[in-house]
């Protein structure tokens, strides 16, 4: 019993879900493939964190090979664990409640591009860890879906009741 790549066919006008990173709307009615896609994340979010800890090892030796002092090595590693720390607490705000939760520090993309950048390991762990319970951003793309859902219904509820497309209450126009 194979299932369809796509989520059921709305009628037109109706909302459509929008994609969600490597699971496009799969996550919708969760077929074609969405149980597998679940578990490569996780691995691929987990592998690419350690490659970017290991690029990270590879800096800070570097940093400690050119005896520049204890001082200026425990200033790079205390700086790569707070960017780390500040990218990941970013981006599970991000994958659990959205860009328009994002406020202050957090919504900075420009200035802050260097902290997300060294951050790069947090932000994997974080997507590492958010995967383990659902799709990262799922949550926040089904929130907004049900509600334009819920609101499309609640139009074409209140279209049956008037067919003939007039307004009614008190600020409709009457027919002579």
């Amino acid at each position: 019993m194979s299932q369809d790549p796509t989520p059921a066919p709305r009628p037109a006008g109706a909302p459509q879900p929008q994609d969600v990173r490597f699971f496009g709307t799969s996550w919708v009615e969760r077929g074609s493939g969405y149980r597998l896609r679940r578990a490569l994340v996780p691995i691929g979010a987990l592998a690419a964190a350690v490659a970017g800890a290991f690029l990270l090892r590879f800096a800070v030796t570097g940093v400690q090979l050119s005896d520049a002092g204890g001082l200026v090595n425990g200033l790079l590693i205390g700086a790569i664990g707070i960017c780390s720390c500040l990218a990941a607490l970013r981006t599970w705000k991000l994958l659990s409640e959205g860009r328009d939760a994002l406020g202050g520090w957090m919504a900075e993309d420009g200035s802050l591009g260097a902290v997300w950048l060294i951050g790069g390991v947090g932000t994997l762990l974080a997507y590492f860890l958010r995967s383990l319970t659902e799709a990262p951003g799922e949550a926040v793309e089904r929130r907004r879906y049900e509600k334009s859902l819920a609101q499309y219904e609640r139009r074409q509820a209140e279209r049956s009741r008037r067919p003939d497309g007039r307004p009614s209450g008190r600020g409709a126009k009457r027919r002579r």
